[in-house]
C-alpha cells in the first residue's frame, strides 16, 4: 500500500532529469499516484514525453502559462480523462537572464511583469482553472527559495517575484481552506536545475553550501520530493499556507560561519 494510491496527480515544469518537479514526480509515482505532465511545447518531445514513459504516464501536454485559453484546456483534457485533481504542482519559474545580473533597480519594465507572470501569477492561473476539479482533500504545491525572504546576490527580480509567490500561497489557502483543498509552498536549498544554471555565481553557492547548512550536506530533489510527497499525502491534513523549508536548515542561520 503506498501513501497516494488512487490519487492522482498534474504537475507542472518538469525540465529534465534534474529537475526539482522530476524529484517531487518520483517521489509521487513511487507511492502510488497516477501521474499526468504539462511543460513548455519545446520540452515535450525530447524530455518530458521519455520521463512519463519511464513511469508509465500518459497524459503530456503542451502549455504556455502566459495563456489562460491553453491552460483551460490542459485542465478540461485532464478532467475528460481523470475527472479530478488530487494533487496539483507548480514548478514553473522564469526571469530574463539579463534581470538576474547588476542591479534589481535596473529590472526592465517587461522584464519584471514577465517574471511575475510565469512565476507567482501563474500559480493563481492554474489553480482557478483546476478548481472546478479538486475536492476535500486535494493538495496544491508549489516552489519558492530563500531569497524571496532575503536579498541573495544575482537572484533580484526572481526574489521578488518567489516573495509574490509565497503571499499568493497564503491568499489562495484562505480563498480553497473552506473546501478542504490546501496550498503550500516548498522552499528549497540550492539544488544543480536548469533554472539555476542561469543565476550567476551559483556553482561558488553551491560549492559552499555543506559548510554553512547545519546539516552540513547538499539538498537533492530526491530530499524535496520526500517533502512533497508529505505535503501531497493525508499525513499533512492540517497543513496549508505554508512555506516548508527543504534546506538543511540554512534558513535558521543568521551569520553561517564555516567550520574552521
Amino acid at each position: 500500500m503506498g501513501l497516494l494510491d488512487g490519487k492522482k496527480a498534474l504537475i507542472f515544469g518538469v525540465a529534465n532529469d534534474h529537475s526539482i518537479a522530476w524529484g517531487i514526480a518520483k517521489a509521487l509515482h513511487e507511492q502510488g499516484a497516477t501521474l499526468g505532465f504539462s511543460s513548455v511545447e519545446s520540452l515535450i518531445e525530447r524530455r518530458v514525453r521519455p520521463l512519463a514513459t519511464s513511469i508509465g504516464a500518459t497524459f503530456v501536454e503542451a502549455c504556455d502559462v502566459q495563456s489562460d485559453e491553453q491552460i483551460a484546456a490542459v485542465m478540461s483534457k485532464w478532467g475528460d480523462q481523470y475527472g479530478d485533481i488530487d494533487i496539483l504542482v507548480h514548478a514553473l519559474a522564469y526571469a530574463k537572464r539579463e534581470d538576474l545580473d547588476g542591479e534589481f533597480a535596473n529590472t526592465s519594465r517587461d522584464g519584471f511583469a514577465l517574471a511575475m507572470d510565469v512565476s507567482a501569477y501563474s500559480l493563481v492561473a492554474l489553480v482557478r482553472e483546476a478548481r472546478p476539479f479538486m475536492h476535500q482533500g486535494s493538495s496544491v504545491l508549489t516552489l519558492s527559495y530563500y531569497g524571496a525572504e532575503k536579498v541573495v546576490a544575482h537572484y533580484n527580480v526572481m526574489g521578488v517575484a518567489k516573495a509574490a509567490l509565497e503571499a499568493s500561497v497564503r491568499y489562495l489557502a484562505a480563498d480553497l481552506g473552506p473546501q478542504g483543498i490546501r496550498v503550500n509552498a516548498i522552499s528549497a536549498g540550492p539544488i544543480r536545475t536548469l533554472a539555476a544554471a542561469g543565476i550567476a555565481g551559483f556553482k561558488g553557492m553551491y560549492g559552499s553550501f555543506p559548510e554553512l547548512a547545519p546539516l552540513r550536506s547538499n539538498i537533492t530533489i530526491e530530499d524535496v520530493g520526500k517533502t512533497a510527497l508529505w505535503l501531497a499525502s493525508d499525513l499533512s491534513s492540517a497543513v496549508t499556507g505554508e512555506v516548508v523549508y527543504v534546506d538543511g536548515g540554512f534558513n535558521v542561520m543568521g551569520v553561517p560561519l564555516a567550520e574552521g
